[in-house]
Formats: structure tokens, C-alpha cells, sequence
């Protein structure tokens, strides 16, 4: 998770910026047209944004914040907007973004918005994964006042990320199984890494 204080990012962006709710009915409404977010839309593409409507219901009605997480954010002081890069047919971002939307909503300091990444091509490539890969989601943290880049956070819990990169190494592995193999673990994980990622950096932003 590379610092990143250069971007960037108006008003105006994040005034145009997706309410988790708009977010969500912008893919029904695509999907209803056979379409997706971003310019692909093939059989494939559709397939998994599906997929991820279907993963973003079950997590929304299931996920449950630790007592520790939630406590935090109900004492968060410095007031906060989350800008989250995504798109529809993303399966990280399917898994992450109903936890990361539930502790936005505990706390009053923080605002949350969304936007896609493939509209934000400028945006996206100040938070790099590694310094080279568009991954998605990426949450972008900003002091809401100054708009100050406070930290980021994505694609993915270091658990998984690791997990991810061990996949990639081994030559053996068809993506199908390694795909699989992640959303078993996010299965296994109930968004527990994402909330205690989340609870350690809180102290780091509302410090920067």
C-alpha cells in the first residue's frame, strides 16, 4: 500500500462520484442492457459482474463489524472522504466494498464515494499497485476539508495479495483455479482482514 500525496483530486470529482446505492443500481441497470462498467462487455465480463451483484447482496445483508472496528470509527475526530476506484466486473472490489461501505456508515466523519477506474485512467495511475498494475478496488483517503491524500488502501488484504502472488509464481496454476482459490479464502477470511487492515490505518490517517 504505497503512500501517495501528489494526486490530484477536485471537488468536482468527487462531487460526481457514485453513492454506494447509485453505484449498485448503475450495474443492474447495465446488466439489464447486456453491458457492464468499462468498454468490454463479452460473455465473460457479464458473467462476472453477475457473479459480484450476486457476492455484494450476500455480503451486504451478512457482514458484521467486529466490536473493535466499530468502536474506532464511532470515535473518529477528523473528518474524512473515501474515494473508491472499481468496476462492476471486479471480484476483489465485489468482496471488499460492502465491509468498506459498512464502516463508512458508522461513522459520521467519513464520506464515501465511488467511481470507476476505467473513466479514471489519470486518477488510478497515482495509486499503482506495485508501481505498474491498475488493481482494483483501490480506496483513496483524503482529508475532507483540504482534500490532502491521507493513504490508500487495495486491492486486497495482504493475506490475499500474497496469496494472489504465490498463485502468479507457480506455472501450473490455471487462472480459473487461482480465481477460485481467492474467493475461498474470502469466504473462509468473512471480511475479518479487511476490518483489522482498516483499524490499524485509521490511527495512521487521522495522524498524517
Amino acid at each position: 500500500m504505497t503512500e501517495v500525496r501528489t494526486a490530484i483530486i477536485t471537488r468536482d470529482i468527487i462531487e460526481n462520484a457514485y453513492s454506494y446505492d447509485e453505484y449498485r443500481e448503475l450495474i443492474d441497470n447495465l446488466l439489464k442492457e447486456g453491458k457492464t462498467t468499462g468498454e468490454n462487455h463479452s460473455e465473460s465480463m457479464l458473467h462476472y459482474t453477475k457473479m459480484n451483484v450476486h457476492r455484494m447482496k450476500r455480503l451486504d445483508r451478512r457482514t458484521e463489524l467486529s466490536d473493535k472496528i466499530r468502536t474506532r470509527l464511532e470515535k473518529v475526530e477528523r473528518p474524512m472522504t473515501w474515494l473508491v476506484l472499481t468496476e462492476a466486473w471486479c471480484g476483489d472490489a465485489a468482496q471488499s466494498l460492502p465491509v468498506i461501505q459498512k464502516m463508512a456508515d458508522t461513522s459520521s466523519k467519513i464520506q464515501i464515494r465511488y467511481v470507476l477506474r476505467d473513466q479514471n485512467p489519470e486518477l488510478m495511475d497515482q495509486f499503482l499497485t506495485n508501481g505498474r498494475s491498475r488493481s482494483i478496488p483501490k480506496v483513496i483517503v483524503l482529508d475532507m476539508k483540504t482534500l490532502e491524500v491521507l493513504g490508500n488502501w487495495g486491492p486486497r488484504p495482504d493475506t490475499a495479495q500474497e496469496l494472489v502472488a504465490n498463485l502468479k509464481n507457480r506455472e501450473n496454476v490455471p487462472k480459473q483455479a487461482a480465481a477460485e482459490s481467492l474467493h475461498k479464502w474470502y469466504a473462509a477470511d468473512k471480511t475479518e482482514s479487511v476490518q483489522k487492515e482498516f483499524l490499524d490505518l485509521l490511527d495512521k490517517w487521522e495522524r498524517s
